[in-house]
Order: structure tokens, then C-alpha cells, then sequence
């Protein structure tokens, strides 16, 4: 990962997210750990409006290619209820949590090739 940040999670988010990995193995799920382990844990009310949490409708940009791409992040169990979730343990899923719109990330995908991800907006879902 390039381009230091500050990894922004919401209480609640932090919590679900800790129990969700607590059965799942570290080496199928290093960058979500690292995130997580790496971020920052603010009180819901006090989180950005401009940071991506679950349940984000997220736009962001493919700075290689220039494509961009719209997706809900949720749960692993979630994804089928929308056309376009991804899910936090997906490495774009893991890459788009705690990104504020306008923040960049460069994040490895899992063939070892880099993608460079800009947010250019979001919306919050219940």
C-alpha cells in the first residue's frame, strides 16, 4: 500500500468487523486485518460524512484505466441483496473502507499486479 491515510472506522463498524475476522483465517485476509489493525476507531457520531464505512454506495475511479465503478460495500452474507455489492473481505472491499472522498489508495490485487483507486463520492445505506 502507498500513499499514508488515516483509516478511519466507526465503533460500530470496528466491532462487527473484529468479530467477523476472529473466524476467518489471517493469510486469506492480511489486507483486511492490516487495515483494520492500522486504523483509527471513532464514535459513529463523530465519523466524517466523507468516509467510506459498510453499508457505503461508493464511486470511485480506476486511475489506470480511468473506469469507475459504483458499488455498495456490505458483509459477506449480504452480497447477493444488491446487484452491485461487494464484499468487505473482496480486496476492493477492503481497499474502499475508511477512504474519504478524494483519497487515493494504490492496493494489491490478488494476481500481484497494484490498482490505484480514487473515491469520487458516496452515499450512506441503512
Amino acid at each position: 500500500m502507498s500513499n499514508p491515510r488515516s483509516v478511519l472506522v466507526g465503533q460500530r463498524d470496528s466491532e462487527r468487523l473484529e468479530g467477523l475476522l476472529r473466524n476467518l483465517k489471517y493469510e486469506e485476509n492480511r489486507l483486511l486485518f492490516d487495515e483494520l489493525d492500522s486504523s483509527t476507531v471513532v464514535a459513529d457520531h463523530l465519523l466524517p460524512s466523507d468516509v467510506v464505512t459498510m453499508n457505503t454506495m461508493v464511486t470511485f475511479a480506476d486511475l489506470d484505466t480511468q473506469a469507475e465503478s459504483t458499488v455498495l460495500l456490505t458483509y459477506p452474507h449480504e452480497v447477493g441483496k444488491s446487484a452491485n455489492a461487494v464484499s468487505i473481505l473482496a480486496p476492493v472491499g477492503a481497499a474502499l473502507l475508511g477512504l474519504r472522498v478524494g483519497e487515493t489508495i494504490e492496493w494489491p490485487l490478488p494476481n500481484g499486479k497494484l490498482r490505484k483507486l480514487k473515491v469520487i463520492s458516496l452515499s450512506r445505506h441503512a
